[in-house]
């Protein structure tokens, strides 16, 4: 069974209801779904970016989570829009260098903002994978 949040590879997300698709760079679980952030994330900020989607999480990939599926990216066909944005992230990513933040760093900052906006402790339970 592949862990959604040890994975690699880059994944895809498309919510079923209205059909967007995008590429989740970052995630962290939260409450009885997860967080993520998009490519660009780092124009924004995370606390502009950040966005939750409510699950269960289901499946061992693809997974669904609660109205979304989330593929490896260019899995089951390739998808042109998102290859080239993933494209275009990594062509940012060079140029960020050294800038780019820990992935340590930017999990902290990804739960401190979801508590912020959740009024809850950042140890709160609900960022455990495990629950």
């Amino acid at each position: 069974m592949a862990d959604l949040f040890s994975v690699t590879a880059p994944l895809a997300i498309r919510f079923r209801d209205s059909g967007e698709k995008q590429i989740m760079i970052e995630r962290i679980p939260y409450n009885d779904g997860l967080v993520f952030l998009p490519v660009f994330w780092t124009d924004t900020g995370v606390a502009d970016a950040l966005r939750y989607v409510p699950g269960p999480i289901e499946g061992d990939g693809p997974w669904k989570v609660g109205n979304a599926v989330i593929t490896v990216l260019g899995c089951h066909g390739t998808d042109a829009e998102l290859a080239g944005d993933f494209s275009r992230w990594q062509t940012r990513l060079l140029q960020l260098g050294e800038a780019y933040p820990e992935k340590a760093d930017i999990e902290t900052q990804m739960r401190v903002q979801a508590a912020r906006v959740a009024n809850l402790a950042i140890g709160d339970p609900r960022f455990d994978r495990s629950g």
